[in-house]
């Protein structure tokens, strides 16, 4: 309840319409949370705080953008990646310091490479990078750490689709390193079970059956 009225106190220190923009952002990642709980697929506080952190952004970017028109500029879209570029750079200082931390920002940056499109397209100033995480959390010694398999299927979960659009050789050679990633003697069986169910999920057009699901969400929450 603490965190909850610091919250708050923090939303009315907007305007009213940037409160309103992120009382939506709020309300709806608590449905999206409720919606992955009920369906039993696993989602680690850390997680969910970045996909709150791109969708506000998003919500952000859209009213900084209307308020924008007048004099053609974009500070805040200018500001929030010129950080995210900063963050980047130092992202193997990150993971060295905290796996948290460094699973945090991977989730932050696609989610922001999901929420903010140029022209309902998205940006491609971010493709590169978002595909250099994923290629790090693909490393052998990534994968032998549950919480970096999971961060990692769980993007390329909500943003693979768009990013093959983007770059389908890149995608060729992350899912080649996970090919072989499902090789690896130290792999965890939670963790084997991740990328074998990503694997058929992309082979499937980015979807899954529903017997399949039933069987990989059923070996999931047992």
């Amino acid at each position: 309840m603490e965190n909850s009225s610091k919250e708050e106190y923090k939303i009315q220190s907007f305007d009213l319409e940037t409160q309103k923009l992120l009382k939506t952002a709020l309300k709806a990642q608590v449905q999206l949370t409720w919606r992955k709980s009920s369906a039993g697929r696993p989602d680690a506080s850390v997680t969910r705080l970045s996909s709150l952190l791109g969708l506000s952004c998003k919500h952000m970017t859209d009213f900084m953008q209307a308020e924008a028109k007048q004099t053609n500029g974009n500070v805040f879209r200018r500001n929030l990646l010129n950080r995210l570029q900063q963050e980047f750079k130092a992202r193997e200082e990150t993971r060295k310091r905290s796996t948290q931390e460094w699973v945090c920002l991977v989730s932050f940056i696609c989610n922001i490479f999901d929420y903010l499109k140029v022209n309902n397209i998205p940006m491609m100033a971010l493709v590169h990078p978002v595909y250099d995480c994923l290629f790090r959390l693909a490393q052998s010694d990534a994968l032998q750490n549950e919480e970096e398999v999971d961060c990692l299927v769980l993007q390329l979960h909500r943003i693979g689709d768009q990013l093959e659009k983007m770059n389908m050789q890149l995608m060729d050679e992350l899912f080649n390193l996970l090919r072989d990633g499902f090789l690896l003697q130290d792999l965890s069986s939670m963790g084997r079970l991740l990328l074998l169910e990503i694997l058929e999920f992309r082979a499937g057009g980015w979807t899954l059956s529903e017997t399949a699901q039933k069987y990989y969400y059923s070996e999931v929450t047992d």
